[in-house]
C-alpha cells in the first residue's frame, strides 16, 4: 500500500513532468496497449507443475516472508517471488510503461495498484482479468469494492487496505507549549464529534504562540486530508471531464486555508517523503500530521529513538480516507488462475489481520476490522495507544467514497505543485494557483 507501513505509501508531490506523463497516460487510446491485449496465457493443464508467480507492490503492504511461505506450504508447487519498488508513484511508472510499450514480460502476475491511480486503469478494464467470484462476495466494505468495479460490473481489483485518518502528534511537544497531551484531551481540543479544519489550525495558532515548532508537516499532506472530503474535487463523474479550476470554488477554499496556515508560519515546509521529511521527525520539526493507519509506520521508522508520539481519535470534517490499495491481476500473465488465488488469499482477513499487526495498514475487509487481533491491538511506539479500536472507529466515520476519474491523479499533482511552490516560498498563492488553473486548462482543452 499505502505508502505504507513500516510503511511508506507514496503521497510525494511528482514534478510537472510526471504530472504530465500521467495525463498522457491517461488518455492513451486503448489501441495503444492493444499488443497486450489477446495474449493467450501458458498453459497450465499440469496443476501439479512448478510455477513461480510474481507480486508487485510498493513500499510496505505487510507481506512478509512467513506470509508467503505459508502460501508455499499449502501450494507446494507454487512459488512467490515479491517484488517490491520504492514508492507508489514508481510502482504505477513502471505498470503504464509495460502497458504502452506492450511488454508483457515487464508485468507482474499479480500487480498493486493505488487508489489514487486506479481510474485510470479502470479505462482500460480489457487488459486485467475479472476477479468477480461468489466466494469473496460481501468480503470488502462496500465504497471500497466500488472504487475497482466497472460500470459493466467487471471487478479488477481485489481491496487490501483502506486509510481512515485520525490525527498523530507529539504529546511532549503539546506539553511543552501548555496544551493538553493526554490523547482524549487531545481529541476534545481539536473539537471531537464537531471537529473543523478551522478548529485545527486555530489550535495550530495557540501552538505557535508558545512553541518555535511548527504546527503540521507541510502543505500537501494536509491538502490529500481536505480534498478526500469532498465528494468530487476535480471531474465531473456524469462526464469524467475535468473541472474548471479557475472557477472550483469547494478546491480554492481548502487552498486558501492551506496558504493561510503556511503564512502564519503552521507548516514545516517538508515535501512528504522526501528526505528532509524524514528528517523532519528527528529534528522535532513539527507537532502534528494527518494520520491515515498505515502512516503509523512511516512515523515510526523515521522517528526512530524519538519519544512522544501518540494517535488521537480526532479528524477534522468527520470520517476521512486517504489511500489504500488493490490486487490486480493483469491478463497477459501465464498464471492468471493461480494468480487470482494467491490474490484472493493475501486480501483474505486472516492475512489483513496479520498486515495490519506487521504494518499498519487497516484491513478493508469487514471480518478482519472486528476480528480481536485488531480490535485489541495496541501500538507501544504511540504510548501503547488502542490504534485498532482508533482506526476501527475513524474507518466507522468515513461516508463512502469520493468520486476519483481518470484525472484525478494528474490534477492533484498539479495543485500540490503551486502548494508546495508556496509551502517552500517559491512563488504566492496567487502566482501558483494560476499556473495550476493553467495546466489543468490545457487538460481539458486536450480533452
Amino acid at each position: 500500500m499505502p505508502s505504507k507501513h513500516g510503511p511508506v505509501r507514496s503521497r510525494t508531490v511528482a514534478p510537472r513532468h510526471a504530472a504530465v506523463a500521467a495525463v498522457a497516460a491517461v488518455v492513451l487510446p486503448l489501441t495503444a496497449c492493444g499488443s497486450l491485449l489477446g495474449e493467450s496465457p501458458a498453459s497450465t493443464e499440469d496443476d501439479g507443475a512448478p510455477i513461480t508467480l510474481t507480486v508487485s507492490t510498493f513500499n510496505d503492504f505487510g507481506y512478509t516472508d512467513e506470509m508467503l511461505a505459508a502460501y508455499t506450504e499449502e501450494h507446494p508447487n507454487v512459488t512467490v517471488e515479491h517484488i517490491v519498488a520504492p514508492t507508489s508513484d514508481e510502482a504505477r511508472l513502471q505498470m503504464l510503461k509495460a502497458f504502452t510499450t506492450g511488454d508483457g514480460a515487464e508485468l507482474a502476475d499479480i500487480v498493486a495498484a493505488e487508489v489514487d491511480w486506479m481510474p485510470e486503469l479502470m479505462q482500460h478494464p480489457d487488459l486485467f482479468e475479472d476477479l468477480t467470484d461468489p466466494a469473496v462476495t460481501k468480503r470488502w466494505v462496500d465504497w471500497k469494492v466500488s472504487q475497482a468495479t466497472t460500470p459493466e460490473g467487471k471487478l479488477l481489483g481485489y481491496g487490501t487496505d483502506i486509510g481512515p485518518e485520525a490525527i498523530c502528534y507529539r504529546a511532549d511537544l503539546f506539553e511543552a507549549a501548555g496544551l493538553p497531551s493526554e490523547r482524549a484531551e487531545v481529541a476534545t481540543l481539536l473539537g471531537g464529534k464537531d471537529a473543523s479544519w478551522e478548529r485545527y489550525f486555530e489550535v495550530g495558532r495557540q501552538f505557535a504562540e508558545q512553541s518555535d515548532v511548527a504546527w503540521f508537516d507541510g502543505a500537501t499532506g494536509t491538502f490529500q486530508g481536505m480534498v478526500n472530503q469532498l465528494p468530487a474535487a476535480f471531474e465531473d463523474p456524469a462526464t469524467q471531464k475535468p473541472t474548471d479550476l479557475s472557477t472550483n470554488n469547494e478546491v480554492r477554499s481548502v487552498y486558501d486555508q492551506i496558504t493561510a496556515a503556511i503564512d502564519d508560519g503552521l507548516s514545516a515546509g517538508l515535501v512528504q517523503w522526501t528526505p528532509e521529511w524524514a528528517a523532519g521527525f528527528q529534528q522535532d520539526a513539527f507537532a502534528t500530521m494527518l494520520c491515515p493507519g498505515w502512516m503509523m509506520g512511516p512515523i515510526q521508522t523515521n522517528s526512530e529513538g524519538v519519544e512522544g508520539w501518540d494517535v488521537a481519535n480526532v479528524f477534522p470534517g468527520g470520517g476521512g480516507n486517504w489511500g489504500g490499495s488493490f490486487l490486480t491481476v493483469p491478463s497477459a500473465g501465464a498464471y492468471t488462475e493461480e494468480a487470482k488465488e494467491l490474490a484472493a488469499w493475501l486480501t483474505a482477513p486472516e492475512q489483513q489481520t496479520e498486515a495490519f499487526t506487521t504494518a499498519g495498514v487497516f484491513p478493508s475487509q469487514i471480518e478482519a476490522q472486528s476480528s480481536k487481533a485488531v480490535q485489541g491491538y495496541t501500538n507501544p511506539f504511540f504510548n501503547d495507544a488502542p490504534v485498532g479500536k482508533i482506526f476501527t472507529d475513524r474507518a466507522q466515520s468515513i461516508d463512502g467514497a469520493p468520486y476519483k476519474g481518470p484525472y484525478y491523479f494528474a490534477i492533484r499533482d498539479e495543485v500540490n505543485n503551486a502548494l508546495t511552490a508556496v509551502d517552500t516560498g517559491t512563488s504566492g498563492p496567487e502566482i501558483a494557483w494560476n499556473q495550476a488553473v493553467q495546466t489543468v486548462g490545457d487538460f481539458r482543452v486536450k480533452e
